[in-house]
C-alpha cells in the first residue's frame, strides 16, 4: 500500500489556479469600477475590491471545512445537504417580499436579504448541494443494481430526473433562466458519466433538442402561440430578438450586447492598458466583466484568461479520471460540468455567441454568492484530491 504524505496530497497546482484568478478578479474589478458607474446615491464612490478580498479570504475558509471532510462523510449527509438547500429555495419563494428578508434584483426573487451581511442567492449553492446528492444517488444505484440493463438504466435516469426537478421547479418560480440551464448541464453531464446506454441518451438528447429548435422557430415565426398557448411574455421574444439582431434594438434589449461588442472590439490585440477603459457597460463588474478583460488587455489578454479556464478545466478532469471512488468521480464531473458550462455562457454572451443569462464568469465576477458556490465545489474536489487513497504495489515501490 502507498502512503502519500500530506503535503503530497494537497493540490498544490489547483491552489497556484485560485491565487491567479482571484488576482485577475481583483485587476478586472479595479478596471470595471474606472467609467464612474459605481456611485452610490450620496455620490460617494463604492469600491468592490476589498469586498471581492474579503469574499475570497471567506472561500479559503471554505476550502480549507470542505477540505478536511472525507467522501464518505458527504455520502453519508448527501440528502441532508440536499435537503437543506431545497428548504433554503423553498423558503425564499414562501417569504414575502413586504418582510424584507429577500430582495429582487432584475425581476428576479433569488436573494436573501440579511441585514448586516448583504444578500446570499441560494441556489448558487445549490448547483453544488445537487451534484453531491446525484452523485450519492448514482452510486447506490451501481452498488444496488450491479446488472446493468434497459430497464435498470431507466429507473436511474428517472431518478436522476425527480432530483433535477425539485431545484429546477423553484429557481424557475424566482424566475431564473440561466441558473436553471446551468442544472440541465450538470445533470447532462451526470447521466452519461453515470453509463447509462446510448440507446436511451441518444433519443433523449434528440428529443430536447428538437423541442429547442422548435421554440426557436416559434419564437420567430409563430410568437402569437407562444403567448396564448404556452404563456411566454413578450420580453422574453425580446431577448432572442435582440441576440439575433442587436442593432435593431439598440434603444432597449439590444444595448448591452452592443456596449459589449464594442467594448472588447475596442480593446484590439493589446488592449488600452489597466484602467484605460472608455466604453460604458452595465455589470461590468458582474456578469460583464469579461469585456473589461477584453478592452483593458485586448485579444492577447482574453486569450491568456481563457486558457486559463482550460487549464481549470483541464486539471478538473485529470482529478476526475485519476479518483478511483465512484463518489468522488461524479462529484468532480458534475463540477467540471458546472465550470465548463458557466465559462462557456458567460463568455458566449458578450461576444454574440450566445444569448444573454445572468451568469456570472466563475471566480472572477464580482458576487459573494457566486464566489462562495464556486469555492465550495473547489472544496470538495480538494477534499476528494487529498483524501483519495491509493491501493497498489507499483514497480516503483519494488524497486
Amino acid at each position: 500500500m502507498k502512503i502519500d504524505k500530506p503535503q503530497e496530497r494537497f493540490d498544490w497546482t489547483l491552489a497556484f489556479i485560485m491565487l491567479l484568478f482571484c488576482l485577475i478578479s481583483l485587476f478586472a474589478i479595479a478596471s470595471a469600477q474606472t467609467t464612474g458607474q459605481y456611485k452610490l446615491l450620496s455620490g460617494e464612490f463604492y469600491n468592490f475590491v476589498p469586498s471581492q478580498i474579503q469574499w475570497y479570504v471567506v472561500g479559503a475558509v471554505i476550502i480549507a471545512i470542505t477540505m478536511y471532510l472525507e467522501p464518505e462523510q458527504y455520502k453519508k449527509a448527501a440528502w441532508i445537504i440536499y435537503g437543506g438547500g431545497i428548504f433554503l429555495l423553498a423558503l425564499l419563494i414562501i417569504i414575502p417580499e413586504s418582510l424584507e428578508l429577500v430582495a429582487r434584483r432584475n425581476g428576479a426573487k433569488s436573494w436573501f436579504h440579511l441585514p448586516g451581511l448583504g444578500s446570499i442567492q441560494p441556489a448558487e449553492f445549490m448547483k453544488t448541494f445537487f451534484i453531491i446528492g446525484a452523485a450519492r444517488l448514482i452510486t447506490k444505484h451501481h452498488e444496488k443494481f450491479t446488472e446493468k440493463t434497459l430497464k435498470t438504466d431507466l429507473f436511474l435516469l428517472g431518478k436522476i430526473g425527480i432530483t433535477l426537478f425539485i431545484p429546477l421547479f423553484f429557481i424557475m418560480l424566482q424566475p431564473d433562466l440561466g441558473t436553471s440551464l446551468v442544472f440541465i448541464a450538470i445533470t447532462a453531464a451526470l447521466v452519461i458519466v453515470a453509463g447509462i446506454s446510448w440507446r436511451i441518451l441518444l433519443p433523449a438528447f434528440s428529443a430536447v433538442a428538437t423541442i429547442g429548435a422548435i421554440l426557436l422557430w416559434a419564437a420567430l415565426y409563430a410568437q402569437d402561440f407562444l403567448q396564448t398557448k404556452l404563456g411566454f411574455n413578450p420580453y422574453q421574444f425580446k431577448r432572442i430578438y435582440s441576440w439575433l439582431d442587436p442593432y435593431s434594438y439598440a434603444s432597449d434589449e439590444g444595448l448591452h450586447l452592443i456596449t459589449s461588442l464594442n467594448a472588447i472590439g475596442s480593446g484590439e490585440i493589446f488592449g488600452k492598458g489597466f484602467k484605460g477603459r472608455e466604453v460604458y457597460v452595465m455589470e461590468s463588474h458582474t456578469d460583464f466583466i469579461f469585456t473589461t478583460i477584453g478592452e483593458d488587455w485586448g485579444f492577447i489578454g482574453a486569450s491568456l484568461v481563457i486558457c486559463m479556464y482550460f487549464f481549470l478545466i483541464y486539471h478538473l478532469t485529470k482529478i476526475t479520471l485519476e479518483l478511483k471512488d465512484p463518489f468522488s468521480t461524479y462529484i468532480c464531473a458534475g463540477i467540471v460540468a458546472m465550470i465548463t458550462f458557466h465559462v462557456f455562457q458567460n463568455i458566449g454572451m458578450t461576444i454574440q455567441l450566445l444569448p444573454i443569462t445572468g451568469i456570472p464568469l466563475p471566480f472572477i465576477s464580482y458576487g459573494g454568492s457566486s464566489l462562495m458556490g464556486n469555492m465550495l465545489a473547489i472544496g470538495l474536489v480538494f477534499s476528494m484530491k487529498f483524501h483519495h487513497k491509493t491501493y497498489m504495489f507499483s514497480s516503483d515501490d519494488e524497486e
